[in-house]
């Protein structure tokens, strides 16, 4: 049964046992990670818009912080302790979050945007919004970096559609468990129980990778087994540390037309989710008058996202990269982006910008991200683990910030939708392209190899 099944997914019967060890461990990372963002939504709408605006700028700086200090991490310790690490790190943040809003709580204070707020309930908030917004990142791209060295380019085009269908069932338990949860109480501990729900996965989520780390470097479907010890690994008899200094990813990423290529696809795409982000905030923030409400809403927002991802995921994106290729299925994204925002224009209704939401979403997790994650697998270890934070967390918040921009420029030209339309069109043209060439050079550089010459 279990050859059945592999042959039915394209993959490799021995393939199967690491592939689903994978999918338990992405499950775990997104429905941890889908209790907290509807938590850190509904408090970072709280204040109004123009902290919201704030926030995004001040989570780029922080961002940049703690790309430096995981590259300083990463070059001291090897894979099997250096992922662990960041995942605990996150573990005992949530655990001091909960604790200071439950103190809170005890002392008779209330939620931010509540009549009750209390001054460490607001400074929990906001630290809580921008720590969420620049860790979330890190946790989906140290997941993708360590898949990238478990599985090899032809495996990624032939499982990453697969393993992505964990992650995108694991973040619709958590957001209908956190929209049920929500619409079942409104009491000032509500926030403090989802935050230690998400720690228990993250925790489950350690076990499972370790468990995986071991069996592929086991397993001859893996391109683990072929990493041989260095002499300079631990006294245990470990993998040697990555080396180098905590200033290699951003050097990596300033030299390497290749990567700044993926960069610049990233920062484009930022733009567009902070657009979309910016007009989904204002509704929910129009329409619900408490905490747990729009906590609720946010949640329902991410579960339609979520739910049209599994659907296009299961039915669509399994042999979607291999027929159009890399190139194409990251162009896919800016094209939707464009046309959502044209229908949008002409229809500017609720149920079409839930609609649009949902299939832009959709799009970025189930074809978008499997098809980017690839184009990680012709580098170097070193720049997946240093160069790879900083293209996805620096420069996705920094495109966020850019985003910020343009649509505060919109807003002070009085652009209407079907001018944002328009200026958006040519962007769009020009991140469609660039999805082509980085196609284009991911092909050479597998011909060339990553000490080959430069492609973008």
């Amino acid at each position: 049964m279990t050859d059945r099944l592999a042959r039915a997914l394209n993959m490799q019967p021995g393939e199967m046992p690491l592939a689903m060890l994978a999918v338990v461990f992405h499950f775990c990372v997104l429905c941890g990670y889908f209790f907290l963002r509807p938590v850190r939504d509904a408090m970072g709408v709280s204040g109004g818009m123009d902290d919201l605006r704030w926030l995004f700028i001040v989570t780029s700086f922080v961002s940049l912080g703690l790309v430096l200090a995981f590259s300083g991490v990463v070059a001291r310790t090897n894979r099997a302790r250096f992922i662990p690490l960041a995942y605990l790190f996150v573990i005992a943040c949530l655990v001091a979050f909960a604790g200071l809003l439950v103190w809170d709580a005890l002392a008779g204070g209330g939620l931010i945007g509540s009549d009750a707020e209390t001054a460490l309930s607001r400074g929990v908030g906001y630290t809580f919004y921008v720590w969420l917004s620049a860790i979330n990142l890190f946790t989906t791209s140290v997941f993708w970096a360590f898949m990238v060295d478990v599985f090899d380019v032809d495996q990624g085009k032939r499982m990453f559609a697969f393993i992505g269908i964990g992650g995108t069932l694991g973040a619709l338990a958590g957001g209908a468990a956190t929209t049920a949860i929500s619409s079942l109480t409104s009491s000032v501990f509500l926030p403090a129980g989802l935050m230690m729900l998400g720690a228990a996965f993250f925790a489950v989520g350690i076990a499972s990778m370790l468990v995986l780390d071991r069996k592929a470097s086991a397993s001859g479907h893996s391109r683990l087994r072929s990493s041989a010890p260095s002499p300079d690994a631990t006294a245990g008899g470990g993998e040697a540390p990555i080396g180098g200094t905590f200033w290699d990813g951003m050097r990596a990423v300033a030299t390497s037309p290749y990567l700044l290529g993926i960069g610049l696809w990233i920062v484009l795409m930022a733009i567009a989710n902070t657009m979309i982000y910016f007009t989904q905030a204002n509704i929910v923030l129009n329409e619900a008058d408490s905490f747990s409400q729009r906590v609720a809403g946010f949640a329902f927002f991410d579960a339609l996202a979520q739910f049209v991802t599994l659907l296009t995921q299961t039915f669509v994106t399994t042999h979607l990269i291999r027929r159009l290729g890399v190139g194409w299925t990251l162009a896919l994204l800016p094209l939707v982006t464009m046309a959502g925002f044209a229908v949008l224009s002409v229809w500017t209704l609720y149920g079409v910008m839930a609609v649009f939401q949902a299939l832009h979403r959709a799009t970025r997790y189930a074809v978008s991200r499997p098809a980017r994650e690839t184009l990680f697998s012709v580098v170097p270890a070193a720049d997946k683990y240093k160069a790879k934070p900083v293209v996805d967390v620096f420069l996705y918040r920094g495109g966020d910030v850019a985003g910020v921009g343009v649509d505060g420029l919109f807003a002070a030209l009085g652009f209407t939708l079907p001018m944002v339309a328009m200026a958006t069109a040519p962007i769009a043209g020009a991140w469609a392209l660039l999805s082509v060439r980085l196609g284009l050079a991911q092909k050479r550089l597998i011909e060339t190899g990553p000490d080959g010459p430069p492609a973008a």
